[in-house]
């Protein structure tokens, strides 16, 4: 691509009313070229076909939501939330899908730190269907995996049934209790040494399992704040729980791994209202177990 060629593609993406580095929008033009050619060398023709085939507005708010910028996310939550979820309530109109598609933000958002760099899904978007399209075939894939993940854990038939299989009893874990003695102080003390503004947040959506409007009308933030707020405070506690395990309890990589697989494991015993609002009851199961996955 000429330079003349870049910046046509850029304007006619409206790049620019995002802050899209020029650079990150070619990145995401090569992403889409080389996933489309599949290592073969296509023509100028075909790449100016290929190129003017692109949904290049989706790609250029894709590229801005993927680099965190506000506006952005912002127009993306009011713009493509109500489609996410007709998505999700035509896959499961009793609205199990609809956990699907509350899911995938973070995930969109980029929790996992790579180099210091945030991955977000958003890179994976070539351009090649609307941005609407490609998030309806995400809810779609993540319910399926929902309902397998379920299936695994379905209980197993009847010693007497035909359906029965012979299964060895689980062995017990002799570290499980120490490795979730650890892993609850530790993700006591990193609690309590945040902000008394992040607990409330954690609070609010953890203990009193209020929404991200409701959280944003009390304390006064957009929703899609509220949400870029949460995904930066579960990443600070993961990594102050990693530091002090490793730290206070000289832990190893996989210590602290079994560490955070015994908090899943025994999500029932841990109750986060214990540090985020002490003495108020709740319905905890859900909330904690939903902190408990997304840390872990």
């Amino acid at each position: 691509m000429d330079s003349a060629r870049i910046q046509q593609l850029f304007r006619d993406a409206g790049a620019e009313r995002w802050h899209v580095p020029q650079g990150a929008f070619v990145d995401a033009l090569k992403r889409s070229a080389a996933k489309h050619f599949a290592g073969r060398e296509p023509s100028p023709a075909e790449f100016d076909r290929y190129f003017k085939s692109l949904h290049l507005p989706d790609l250029a708010l894709a590229c801005a939501c993927a680099l965190g910028h506000d506006a952005a996310w912002d127009h993306f939550i009011i713009e493509f939330r109500p489609s996410l979820y007709r998505a999700a309530d035509a896959i499961d109109p009793g609205g199990g899908a609809r956990e699907a598609a509350d899911a995938l933000y973070a995930e969109l958002y980029g929790l996992k730190n790579k180099d210091g760099a945030r991955q977000s899904l958003f890179h994976y978007f070539h351009g090649r269907s609307s941005l609407a399209t490609w998030l309806r075939s995400l809810v779609t894939q993540r319910y399926v995996d929902q309902i397998r993940a379920g299936r695994r854990r379905d209980p197993l038939p009847e010693e007497t049934s035909p359906a029965a299989i012979a299964a060895r009893p689980a062995a017990i874990d002799p570290d499980r209790a120490r490795f979730a003695a650890a892993m609850r102080q530790a993700l006591g003390l990193a609690i309590a040494a945040l902000e008394p503004r992040d607990r409330l947040r954690l609070g609010c959506y953890y203990s009193q399992e209020m929404t991200l409007a409701q959280i944003g009308r009390l304390i006064g933030e957009h929703e899609a704040s509220v949400s870029r707020h949460l995904t930066r405070i579960r990443r600070a506690i993961r990594e102050d729980v990693e530091r002090r395990l490793r730290g206070d309890h000289r832990f190893s990589d996989r210590e602290i791994a079994e560490c955070f697989a015994s908090m899943t494991a025994d999500a029932g015993s841990i109750d986060l209202g214990d540090w985020l609002d002490p003495g108020q009851g709740r319905k905890k199961s859900a909330a904690d177990r939903s902190m408990n996955e997304e840390l872990s």
